[in-house]
């Protein structure tokens, strides 16, 4: 076994190979830029080295750099996890040159499927399947229109040292091709260094399908079976299941055989994914061979209960593979989801933020979360936006899939946007549901999967209003154990206050509602709290919700008109963040009972509930002080004795000794002094 492994690589990814590493007892060195210095992964590795500035060019992917931090810290072996470096051949062969491992295929293997050109001719000759298209090296726009001609439009212009998306154009019609094939060639050039084009036939909704295959160095080679990865945007994966579903047994056996011959017409060693486009017909085609393991491989690991990385280790270390063919079972179905800062309302536009509160699911043998995100970190703009990595895995798909609609309503973010809320829509689509998957599928549905804002609802400002009044519960207590009158009416929250009423008013913004709300032409709505002891009478617009519920930090445990809940809020940048049930509504406050509430104000006393005066300890016309008391109510067979908020002068006593009162009636009227502007 390795003694030590440097990971080329950062977040999620690098604490991915930590964990392995450290459950094999292999030491492990962390590289990082200037922008990661406090990121999960430099923190997890035994040892950690600054390789650079923020941007990737400059750090990540600075081959030589990495390398003399691998012989400084006496690294064995070099892991480049998946993207980076990964597919990278001249950084493999420095590996080797400096009698480091490098983890992953051999060199031939990554220079043979580094091009998809390449590629494509190999795979021709071993017999793969293909896409129509043109894969030659005549790049002329002349050829290349005449080559889309022949196949007929739509056609798929793709880069052939590209992914991700990257270099990728759909053209409907000979008019647009010189524009799209221009577009394409500047932004591979910018990309990948490489501006060559293919042009494919484009199939109109196909499903995207691989095969995770691995091999060793001594001739086996195995699948570790299918998965689906169709649902897509902008060409990159949103959600990947394993198995791939709806495919017949024929035609997955038919498509594992032909993942493994493509590794062996290249001579593969390791982990490598064989990805096809299956067009529902029954028929399959050769898309890519991805020379690294993928983003996706742990729902491979949750229908196996393999550990691919270490299998990448000891291949690494001229081990055969631990099973053969036969030996290797596939066990129910797992989703996998990638949590991202981004907009999906926006083309899914990446968003950038430090992450204020992060809760995530409980991890079990049903749920797994990988993550280089902590509570705190931030989310750079020079990286994958990635947050985590929620992957579920039940007997089937049917219940993988609710796992995953849980998994997600506890799964909760604030402080960047995130694509949590259309990961909950398309977890609930009734086309994903029932196998309607293609690579078109966000796009047919997209008026389910991306409805646009909407107002925050009626219950959820209740709820805020809920979380505001118990958090000025909790406040009035911690006042009451300090001061010399526990009793004093200025350290409750149920309505009293001075010169007010006996019930509290709040403001929100939500900042969703149109100008044409009820509630408010500029967007805000309006909660009115009452006290009833225990609970809340909440009034919002023309609803009222009798309320109650227990304030843990930012776990609120609720009874809202008899339906029971948990939710969490989370306050930030002047906003209530409410989460829960898969969703997170944003609300500015406003509290109007405190807006005027200062030292100008006049000190009218009102009852914080019925009871009766049992003694008036001053006079009308009397000096008096702050703190000093007032007189004594008992209700409730408890004495509370009122103190005086400010210092003034007595103007008025309402009632005599004896009275009874109502909740909120005004008791004394004090003048206070003027404060100079």
């Amino acid at each position: 076994m390795f003694a030590k492994i440097l990971i080329a690589n950062r977040g999620e990814i690098a604490c991915r190979i930590i964990k392995t590493a450290q459950r094999l007892g292999i030491k492990t060195v962390a590289v990082y830029s200037t922008a990661d210095h406090k990121a999960k992964h430099v923190s997890m590795a035994d040892e950690a080295w600054c390789i650079g500035e923020a941007p990737a060019s400059d750090s990540y992917l600075r081959k030589d750099a990495i390398i003399e931090v691998a012989l400084k810290s006496n690294a064995d072996a070099i892991h480049p996890g998946y993207g980076f470096l990964s597919e990278n051949a001249e950084f493999a062969q420095l590996c080797d040159d400096n009698n480091l491992v490098f983890i992953g295929p051999p060199i031939s293997a990554i220079k043979a499927m580094g091009s998809k050109r390449n590629a494509k001719d190999i795979m021709t000759k071993a017999g793969v399947p293909l896409v129509p298209g043109y894969h030659g090296s005549d790049q002329s726009l002349q050829n290349l229109l005449a080559s889309a001609t022949e196949m007929g439009f739509p056609v798929l212009l793709k880069a052939s040292a590209g992914g991700g998306g990257k270099g990728m154009r759909i053209v409907h019609a000979v008019a647009d091709f010189s524009q799209s094939l221009d577009s394409c060639k500047r932004e591979a050039e910018a990309s990948f260094a490489d501006d060559e084009i293919l042009v494919e036939k484009y199939l109109d909704q196909p499903r995207h399908v691989e095969i995770q295959v691995f091999a060793d160095n001594h001739g086996n080679i195995v699948h570790l079976f299918d998965r689906d990865c169709s649902v897509q945007r902008r060409h990159q994966k949103i959600i990947e299941e394993a198995p791939a579903p709806g495919i017949s047994e024929k035609i997955r056996k038919s498509m594992a055989e032909v993942a493994i011959k493509a590794a062996r017409a290249i001579g593969y060693a390791g982990a490598g994914t064989v990805e096809f486009l299956y067009d529902g017909d029954s028929k399959f085609y050769f898309m890519e061979m991805n020379t690294r393991l993928q983003v996706e491989h742990p729902v491979t690991e949750m229908i196996t209960g393999l550990d691919l990385v270490e299998w990448q280790i000891r291949v690494a270390l001229d081990q055969a593979l631990p099973l053969k063919q036969n030996q290797i079972e596939s066990k129910g179905h797992a989703f996998e989801v990638r949590v991202y800062a981004e907009d999906p309302d926006q083309d899914f536009l990446p968003a950038s933020g430090s992450v204020v509160h992060l809760s995530t699911p409980a991890e079990s043998t049903h749920v797994r979360i990988d993550t280089g995100i902590r509570e705190g970190d931030d989310i750079s703009i020079y990286y994958d936006p990635m947050i985590a990595k929620l992957v579920t895995w039940d007997r089937n798909r049917n219940s993988a899939l609710e796992r995953l609609r849980q998994a997600l309503d506890s799964f909760r973010v604030v402080g960047v946007q995130t694509n949590l809320d259309f990961l909950s829509a398309l977890s609930a689509n009734d086309s994903f549901k029932n196998l309607e998957i293609s690579t078109a599928l966000i796009e047919n549905q997209k008026q389910d999967l991306l409805p646009g804002k909407s107002e925050v609802s009626d219950e959820l400002v209740a709820i805020a209003a809920l979380y505001l009044m118990l958090k000025r519960v909790e406040q009035a207590k911690a006042h009451a154990a300090l001061s010399t009158d526990p009793f004093s009416p200025w350290h409750l929250a149920s309505g009293w206050r001075s010169n007010q009423q006996s019930y509290h008013k709040l403001k929100f913004n939500d900042f969703n509602r149109t100008s044409s709300a009820e509630s408010d032409s500029e967007g805000m709505v309006e909660a009115v709290i009452h006290f009833e002891e225990p609970d809340f009478l909440i009034e919002v617009n023309e609803n009222s919700f009798k309320v109650s519920g227990k304030l843990d930090g930012v776990n609120l445990s609720l009874s809202l008109s008899g339906l029971a809940m948990d939710i969490q809020v989370i306050e930030h940048d002047e906003k209530l963040h409410i989460l829960g049930h898969g969703k997170t509504a944003v609300l500015g406050f406003q509290d109007s009972d405190h807006q005027h509430e200062n030292s100008e104000s006049t000190g009218n006393l009102s009852a914080p509930m019925p009871g009766t005066i049992i003694e008036i300890k001053v006079e009308k016309g009397q000096q008096i002080h702050k703190n000093q008391d007032l007189l004594i109510l008992e209700a409730m067979k408890m004495e509370h004795t009122i103190s005086a908020p400010v210092d003034g002068i007595v103007t008025e006593i309402f009632f005599k000794q004896g009275d009874m009162v109502e909740e909120g009636a005004e008791l004394i009227a004090i003048e206070t002094p003027e404060v100079d502007a």
